[in-house]
C-alpha cells in the first residue's frame, strides 16, 4: 500500500515543529501536513505504485517519475497557518510565494520539486509546474499548497528539508546557514569519507578544536581563506590513498592526518561558518 517516505516525513516534522509554535486557531496543526492520500484517492503524487491510474500525469510526463515510481507517495500538502517572526506575520500565502519565487529562480535545492499549487488570495489557485504543463488547480487549494516532488528523488531518499530551512531561516525561526546546498552536501561527503577511513573518527575532534579557535597543538587559528578549497584537498586525498594497500585501521588515519593536516583544514574554513562546520559533524558523529 502507499506509504509515506523518510525523507517526506522529515519534512513534515520539520515545518510543524516550527511553523506550529503558537497554539491556537493559527497555528499549523498536523492533520494539515499530508503526504498519503485518503483511501479513495487515485492518481497524482499522492499515490505509490498501487494506486496510480492509467496515464497518470505522476509518472508519464517525466522520466525522473518513471524511474521513481515505487510504493512511496511523492508529495506533501501544508496547510493554513500564521506566525509572528522578525517583527512580521507569516502565513500559508507567503510561505507558497516564497518556495515559488525559489524554484522559479532554479535555486539548487529546490530542483526536486516538480509542481507547486497554491493561492496567494484565497480565490484564485495557481500552479507552478517545472515541466510547464499546467497552470492551476482545484479549488481545494484556496486553503492549502500541495508540492510535488520528482520520483526519483524519494527513491533516492535525498534530504527535502534544506530548501524549507531557508525559508525557515529567512523569517527568524531557525539560526541563520551561512552554508549553500553545495557546501552542505560538500560536508556530508567530507564526513562519510572521513568515517569511511576510520571508524571511530578521531578527526572529529579537529573540528571541535576549530570550533574553538585552536589547531592540534593548542596554537591559535587565524587564517580561513576558503571553504571549497577543502573540498578540492579532500578529493586528491582519496585519490591518492585509493592506489594504496593499507591493512590497518592506524595506517589510514596517519595517511589521512599527513596531508589533511588540522592547519590546512581551518586555512580552508571561513570564520563564519566554521563554528557551524563543527556543531554539525559533532552532531552526526553522536548520530
Amino acid at each position: 500500500m502507499t506509504r509515506a517516505p523518510t525523507n517526506l516525513l522529515a519534512l513534515r516534522t520539520l515545518l510543524l515543529t516550527h511553523l506550529d509554535n503558537s497554539p491556537g486557531p493559527d497555528d499549523l496543526d498536523p492533520a494539515e501536513v499530508g503526504i498519503v492520500g485518503d483511501p479513495a484517492h487515485r492518481g497524482g503524487y499522492h499515490c505509490g505504485s498501487d494506486r496510480v491510474v492509467t496515464n497518470d500525469y505522476s509518472v508519464v510526463e517525466s522520466p525522473r517519475d518513471r524511474a521513481g515510481l515505487t510504493l512511496d507517495a511523492a508529495a506533501l500538502d501544508v496547510g493554513q497557518f500564521e506566525v509572528r517572526s522578525g517583527g512580521r506575520t507569516h502565513t500559508l500565502a507567503s510561505f507558497s510565494a516564497w518556495c515559488v519565487a525559489q524554484c522559479a529562480a532554479n535555486a539548487a535545492d529546490a530542483r526536486d520539486i516538480r509542481e507547486i499549487i497554491y493561492s496567494l488570495d484565497g480565490s484564485t489557485v495557481k500552479r507552478w509546474d517545472r515541466l510547464g504543463k499546467r497552470s492551476s488547480g482545484d479549488s481545494s487549494h484556496r486553503w492549502h499548497t500541495h508540492f510535488s516532488f520528482f520520483r526519483d528523488a524519494i527513491k533516492a531518499g535525498r534530504d527535502q528539508r534544506p530548501l524549507f530551512r531557508r525559508y525557515l531561516s529567512s523569517i527568524g525561526l531557525l539560526e541563520d546557514d551561512d552554508m549553500t546546498p553545495e557546501e552542505h552536501n560538500w560536508l556530508a561527503t567530507v564526513h562519510k569519507n572521513l568515517t569511511v577511513l576510520d571508524g571511530r573518527n578521531p578527526i572529529g575532534q579537529i573540528y571541535l578544536r576549530l570550533a574553538e579557535g585552536r589547531d592540534d597543538t593548542g596554537a591559535e587559528v587565524t587564517s580561513h581563506p576558503n571553504l571549497k578549497s577543502l573540498g578540492a584537498q579532500l578529493t586528491a586525498l582519496q585519490s591518492a590513498l585509493s592506489s594504496q594497500d593499507f591493512t590497518d585501521e592506524a595506517a589510514i588515519v596517519q595517511g589521512v592526518l599527513a596531508s589533511l593536516t588540522p592547519e590546512k583544514i581551518a586555512a580552508a574554513i571561513p570564520p563564519t561558518i566554521a563554528k557551524q562546520v563543527a556543531d554539525e559533524l559533532a552532531r552526526r558523529l553522536v548520530a
